[in-house]
């Protein structure tokens, strides 16, 4: 008898996407510190040579140091100054003030504690994962419990703020908009570029919201062995993919910065674990999205996130990462078959591109010679004519041949 019927799979997808959306708008209303400062418009009145620093403070509501920044002051003086004193032409002054005050609103946007406990949690729950990935022992049912700890906490109860793809995003638009870097969102890109590094795209593979959504979304439709789609699931090709992801970047980034207009904003799907702020093309775009999931692999990840690109070009120099032992590999390439995209066989083969690797640690559980592991290892090069025959099934030990037949009948 199937572990899980096509229909079986499809009301586990209404379920969980419902039951996520429902427990995300609870959470919302009640979650501190998630709806944003109301933003000011911006400095009322028209500048003027004979304008005072005193007056430019009460029009656009910036404090002393932001003001003392911006236009360069040296003391409480100069607030009584004109910008003719200070050697500052209106247009140069509004244009100071208009970034600081960028600056100011997206500093006002943010609940610094809530940050802080979010990356203390993340910092917490990918050591565990990593831990269990060094180890081995990410079974299907503790990557299932691990994807659900990770949508419920980092999606459902800290909310849409504070993402790898908001990093990248967000400060591209801020950019676009104001001509402005903000800080601390760049303080928190290096901390995921960091993570990414670490372990082989860690972020990405356990603590994005979106991602672990996605990632649980695709096991539903899995034999128990996660080894295989109840309904057919599909790997496009990585040349596609990544073609369509540098496309969307480069329009994304062309937009934002020539237009001022953040394109990803109305259907971000992020904003499921928010989902007043979805309307109705970003609910149609997150439906679609979660949909697809079913027969492919992240696709948000693979064809539109603008730190899924990012983060594909740093896991090239990543520390831990999946590495194969020729000594012991029967080359029966069974890790590529049961990897959920074209990443293992890529890996398995050392093709020159390398997809993205999103460390589920399928390839790992999979492996009937335990010729797989998760390490710091470097790889080392694929021996002439590994891959050359067809593997003999005798090659294959026959207590683990039989777990592979049990798990892709």
């Amino acid at each position: 008898m199937p572990y899980r019927s096509p229909v079986a799979v499809i009301v586990s997808w209404v379920f969980v996407v419902g039951l996520v959306l429902g427990l995300s708008l609870l959470a919302s209303g009640v979650r501190r510190g998630e709806a944003e400062a109301e933003r000011s418009g911006g400095m009322g009145g028209a500048l003027t040579g004979g304008t005072t620093v005193a007056e430019i403070a009460e029009r656009s509501g910036l404090p002393d140091p932001m003001l003392r920044d911006a236009l360069g002051l040296r003391g409480p003086e100069d607030r009584e100054r004109t910008l003719s004193e200070l050697g500052l032409t209106p247009e140069e002054a509004k244009e100071r003030i208009q970034r600081a005050m960028a600056l100011g609103r997206e500093g006002e946007t943010k609940s610094w504690r809530k940050i802080v406990a979010k990356f203390g949690a993340w910092g917490m729950f990918l050591g565990v994962v990593f831990v269990l990935m060094r180890r081995s022992r990410l079974s299907p049912s503790v990557r299932l419990g691990a994807l659900a700890v990770a949508v419920a906490v980092f999606g459902i109860a800290f909310g849409p703020e504070q993402s790898p793809k908001g990093t990248v995003k967000d400060t591209i638009a801020l950019w676009g908009r104001s001509g402005v870097l903000f800080p601390p969102r760049l303080i928190a890109l290096a901390l995921f570029l960091a993570m990414a590094i670490a372990g082989n795209k860690f972020i990405c593979g356990w603590g994005c919201q979106f991602g672990a959504l996605q990632d649980l979304v695709f096991r539903l439709n899995r034999d128990r062995h996660d080894r295989k789609g109840v309904l057919r699931q599909l790997k496009p090709s990585f040349a596609v993919s990544n073609a369509v992801r540098v496309a969307f970047f480069a329009v994304f980034t062309a937009v934002a910065v020539g237009w001022a207009t953040d394109i990803i904003e109305p259907v971000d799907p992020f904003k499921i674990y928010s989902p007043k702020a979805l309307g109705a093309v970003g609910l149609v775009f997150v439906g679609a999205v979660l949909a697809a999931g079913l027969f492919v692999y992240r696709p948000w990840c693979h064809f539109f996130c603008p730190f899924g690109l990012v983060g594909w070009v740093a896991e090239k120099v990543s520390i831990n990462r999946i590495r194969v032992n020729y000594d012991t590999c029967v080359a029966c390439e069974q890790c590529a078959r049961a990897c959920p995209s074209t990443v293992m066989g890529a890996i398995l083969k050392q093709d020159r591109v390398i997809p993205d690797c999103f460390a589920c640690g399928v390839c790992v559980e999979t492996c009937p010679t335990k010729s797989i592991s998760f390490d710091r290892e470097k790889r080392a090069p694929v021996p002439e004519g590994k891959f050359a025959e067809a593997p003999r099934a005798a090659a294959v030990p026959e207590g683990a041949e039989q777990v592979d037949q049990q798990g892709t009948p």
